[in-house]
């Protein structure tokens, strides 16, 4: 069960909570990916594999925007724009859009996500889909729901029965780390499943549509709102190392106490 909170929440200039006013603009930004979505993006390349659209900068500026006129002392850390504020005591943490390459080749399965952490603490997550206008989100010790309704991790405890997504990233070595994993794994499990969102596959194990999720190539704005819901929802999320995983771990994997364990296992077996 979600510990009971112990802190409050800073509200907004306009008298708002962090939830209030992230879910205001997870909806605003997602708004303007479905109306870009299927039309022309000007596509830059920041690396191999790796693209930024017209569509990722325009939802950041409408997030960053409502952060700022309501929470004007705190820190953004956001995917696009960098960091600001490094000093302040509370951090927003942004993917404006979370599957730029899907959402640069028309598939409809990418985010919205939005953070909001004390130190390396995060307090709050939300991931949005806005093309099935599903709103994941968890505050510290609260729980987490889907939209409204409550959620939590899977109760499969075999790998046998379960449901496993992986994504590759964009680092050549990792990515081929990652394809000998799925090898090791793939007669152990139900099904692999190449998401191209981790964001969306956190929330996934968040609501169990997902037993397990791992990747090795990620960022906070990738992993912030995912660590939040993910535990939640009575899940763990791990480092390859098998410790409890941080903001700064580039490497996880998600789900409940068995599956990880046997996940490990499998791994060390090779």
């Amino acid at each position: 069960m979600p510990e009971k909170m112990a802190f409050s929440l800073p509200i907004s200039k306009h008298s708002r909570t962090p939830l209030e006013v992230a879910s205001h603009a997870a909806l605003e930004a997602g708004k303007i990916l479905l109306e870009r979505l299927d039309k022309p993006n000007k596509t830059t390349v920041k690396g191999k594999r790796n693209l930024v659209t017209e569509a990722d900068f325009l939802s950041e500026k409408k997030v960053m925007g409502i952060l700022a006129e309501e929470y004007p002392d705190h820190g953004i850390l956001s995917e696009e724009s960098g960091a600001s504020g490094e000093k302040a005591e509370y951090t927003w943490i942004i993917d404006p859009l979370d599957g730029t390459n899907n959402y640069h080749f028309g598939i409809p399965y990418f985010c919205v996500n939005i953070a909001l952490a004390r130190s390396k603490e995060v307090l709050l997550g939300i991931t949005y889909d806005p093309v099935r206008d599903e709103m994941f989100h968890a505050v510290k010790g609260g729980g987490v729901r889907l939209n409204s309704r409550k959620i939590g991790v899977t109760e499969v405890a075999s790998l046998k029965d379960a449901s496993v997504g992986v994504d590759l990233g964009y680092n050549p070595e990792q990515s081929d780390n990652m394809l000998d994993t799925m090898v090791k794994l793939w007669p152990r499990v139900h099904c692999l499943r190449l998401l191209g969102s981790a964001s969306l596959g956190l929330a996934y194990v968040a609501c169990s549509r997902l037993s397990l999720y791992f990747h090795r190539f990620l960022y906070p704005w990738d992993t912030a709102s995912g660590l939040l819901l993910v535990r939640e929802a009575g899940g763990q999320v791990l480092n390859s190392s098998g410790k409890p995983a941080g903001l700064n771990d580039s490497q996880l994997v998600a789900s409940n106490h068995d599956l990880l364990a046997e996940y490990f296992k499998a791994l060390n077996q090779g």
